[in-house]
């Protein structure tokens, strides 16, 4: 199932109370008159995206604000990376974004419950919404985005990937080639530091899992003095000391004897005494043997002393346990192998660089064929859907350009170029002024694009100023197919756009104890064909007519 947002929870955010908006697939309008607070969605999803917050958006009289999304979708996996790696709990079905506001300042966000950066969250916002109108959340403004979308329209993901892979293993060859080839001072330095560190681990004679025995024997040894009062006191009191244990119970023996003679009865207890006597003797010749068995060899214990010392040293330098001291010292020696040998390990790395790089040549070459061959395809849609939206002389180029260096993702950096009027040169995109001009643009290229654009969300706030007529049918069919391969949420003033969504949803105001409300639901039958007259100018029978028309071309 592709990704969509299905659930907006809205919480004291500016003239919003609480809403909670069930959203389907597909493409969805959002109309009501202005001052209404149709802009609260976008500034709830902005939130949601990590955008810098005003603590002047919590309502009046709230401590916080708080907006908080849903996404579903088995396409929440590919994230789950991203998630891992920034210590969120990953996705299964669902991912749940929400941020809380203070009055006082504080911010907070969090993703599947987990507590997470601004960071982190624009990351997985930028993945996941693509919000388009007099707003910033613009990924086509991107360079990066672009040539992403280039090489999705070209199929060029295979030979990216193989691209990559020799840029990877071109960049490490190099880092240790410059890492070998180091100044004379500096390598005769770390040799030198090499060669004591391995001498010091070396001279400690070390075997693997004797820590854990030489200090159990150390803690057995340091304690031998107080185990041997111990035991000798114990055994003095129950057999050698003149007010013994047993000397006073060999006194009870003779007493129970006397009590047996008279009462034939107590010779049970007699038996049960004469038996405890036993098991006392016992204990005190077991605890005398144990105190003389006891080594309190003063030689050994200092040995044993010295090894565990020598162990806490060599782990306060090389590792936490005396197998990663034995492994640093590995790993000493094989770096002053490669050092001794850095002559021929320079040849060889350099050979090596050598055959990456002319694979890396041959993976480059192949992408950029793929782009070229791509980009006046690319070209040629972008311009038809923009004549289609208005631009009736607008030009349109994705152009291509060879960069001085190799980067990351190939040797080409790519640059959307338009011109809305004949005469004008052709600008990259990030350099027009004109919000509505670059809404439609991206409506074009989105349209262009849609079956290669990975972002599942598409918002377009606004797209229609200074659009009517023909444009204004042609803007809402753009939407309703572009929403074929993506979830669109639309915030306009054109009802030919509202009457081709699938779902439509009216922002309206009331005034109820003093207070001012924003409120959302959803309109169907009479009640969306009133708000589509409404749009058209009024509820006239003229103005319904139109609407029931413009609802039954959808």
């Amino acid at each position: 199932m592709s990704t969509v947002l299905n659930l907006l929870r809205i919480k004291n955010l500016a003239l919003v109370e609480e809403l909670e908006w069930q959203i389907a697939p597909g493409f969805t309008a959002i109309t009501g008159e202005t001052g209404a607070g149709k802009s609260i969605i976008i500034g709830a999803l902005q939130l949601l995206l990590g955008e810098r917050a005003d603590k002047s958006l919590i309502r009046t009289g709230a401590d916080t604000c708080t907006a908080e999304a849903v996404f579903s979708g088995l396409e929440l996996q590919e994230l789950n990376p991203t998630l891992i790696e920034a210590g969120v709990e990953p996705s299964t079905d669902d991912l749940i974004i929400k941020r809380t506001l203070s009055a006082t300042g504080a911010n907070r966000q969090f993703i599947n419950g987990s507590p997470t950066t601004l960071s982190i969250l624009k990351s997985i916002g930028d993945a996941l919404v693509d919000l388009h109108g007099p707003h910033d959340h613009q990924s086509l403004l991107s360079p990066e985005k672009q040539l992403e979308l280039l090489d999705s329209f070209a199929r060029a993901e295979e030979q990216l990937a193989e691209y990559k892979k020799h840029f990877r293993d071109l960049q490490a060859l190099t880092a240790e080639h410059a890492a070998l080839n180091t100044i004379e001072t500096a390598r005769e330095q770390e040799l030198a530091l090499l060669r004591h560190q391995i001498a010091e681990i070396n001279s400690a004679n070390l075997v693997a899992g004797e820590e854990e025995e030489i200090e159990k024997r150390y803690k057995l040894s340091s304690s031998s003095k107080r185990l041997i009062e111990l035991a000798s006191a114990v055994a003095n009191k129950l057999s050698e000391a003149d007010e013994s244990v047993l000397s006073q119970l060999a006194e009870t023996q003779r007493l129970l004897r006397e009590l047996e003679k008279i009462d034939i009865f107590a010779a049970q207890l007699a038996s049960e005494h004469a038996a405890a006597v036993v098991q006392l003797s016992e204990i005190a010749r077991s605890l005398s043997d144990y105190a003389e068995k006891l080594d309190l060899d003063p030689e050994q214990l200092a040995t044993l002393e010295q090894r565990v010392s020598l162990f806490e040293t060599l782990k306060r330098k090389y590792g936490s346990s005396i197998a990663e001291v034995i492994a640093f010292g590995e790993r000493a020696a094989e770096r002053i192998r490669r050092i001794e040998g850095r002559d021929a390990e320079l040849e060889r790395l350099a050979k090596e660089i050598e055959k990456v790089r002319g694979q890396l040549k041959r993976a480059g070459d192949a992408l950029r064929k793929l782009r070229a061959k791509a980009a006046p395809k690319l070209s040629d849609p972008v311009r038809k859907n923009l004549r289609d939206l208005g631009f009736r002389q607008s030009e349109f180029e994705a152009k291509l350009s060879v960069l001085d260096v190799p980067s990351a993702t190939g040797f080409d950096s790519v640059e959307l170029l338009f011109s809305a009027n004949p005469g004008e040169p052709l600008k990259p995109l990030r350099v027009i002024a004109s919000s509505g001009e670059i809404s439609r643009l991206m409506l074009a290229i989105k349209s262009a694009l849609a079956a290669h654009d990975s972002i599942p969300l598409l918002i377009f706030d606004e797209i229609d100023t200074n659009v009517g007529g023909e444009i204004a049918h042609a803007v809402g069919a753009k939407m309703r197919t572009l929403a074929d391969d993506h979830q669109l949420i639309c915030i306009t003033h054109l009802a030919q756009v509202a009457a081709r969504a699938a779902s439509h949803f009216v922002v309206t105001k009331e005034v109820s104890r003093g207070r001012t409300f924003s409120n959302l639901r959803e309109v169907t039958g009479k009640a969306r064909q009133e708000e589509i007259a409404r749009m058209l100018g009024g509820k006239s029978d003229s103005a319904m007519q139109l609407a029931a028309s413009l609802l039954k071309e959808k």
